[in-house]
């Protein structure tokens, strides 16, 4: 099994990156399909390493891509949901990040699951169910994570008044560092990508 890849990005399209994985004389172009906030961080020539889960079907072979173990093991765990495929782990993983999903499922949340693109309410009450006491995390994590969601919460529904759909308004949540607390400053930060 593949579980890491590491070389130049060489395409990106639009949910996945080429990663050229050989020499430099004539190397080996692998598909990886990435969350998208990993997605927007690299640019064509950048240097990547990717932990990687190999997905293996009777005509297919797809490989899907994490900056991060503690992001594969998510992806891993939701793939044990019944109902739950990679591409739907994947939009799970693009619209929320780790500490987030974390949150909803300790607090028994699946509204904030249906977030993702293609889960719907039943899928999202079953992802919560199902990985009830399987997501570590410590109680002081979880209080902490509770006042930066709601700075994002406010930070989204200002974009959307602005006019920006829900899912621009994650994607630009996602990309703000961590360490950035206020909801001015994040949606300051929110705002500054779209200049991009």
């Amino acid at each position: 099994m593949i579980r890491q890849v590491r070389g130049a990005v060489t395409a990106i399209g639009k949910s996945f990156l080429v990663i050229d994985v050989g020499s430099a004389a004539g190397g080996v172009g692998l598909r990886v399909f990435v969350p998208e906030p990993t997605l927007a961080r690299f640019r064509l020539e950048s240097s990547v390493t990717l932990h990687t889960y190999l997905q293996v079907r009777e005509s297919d072979l797809s490989l899907y891509g994490f900056e991060n173990t503690e992001e594969l093991a998510v992806f891993e765990l939701l793939l044990g949901v019944s109902g739950v495929g990679p591409k739907v782990a994947l939009a799970i993983l693009s619209t929320l990040p780790p500490d987030t999903l974390r949150l909803a499922v300790a607090n028994k949340q699946p509204a904030i699951v249906a977030r993702a693109p293609g889960v719907g309410k039943r899928t999202a009450e079953k992802i919560v169910l199902e990985l009830q006491g399987k997501l570590a995390g410590t109680s002081d994590d979880l209080s902490g994570l509770v006042s930066a969601m709601d700075a994002d919460s406010e930070v989204i529904e200002a974009l959307t008044a602005l006019g920006y759909s829900v899912v621009q308004a994650q994607r630009a949540v996602q990309q703000i560092p961590a360490d950035v607390t206020g909801v001015e400053d994040r949606l300051r930060i929110a705002l500054s990508s779209f200049g991009e």
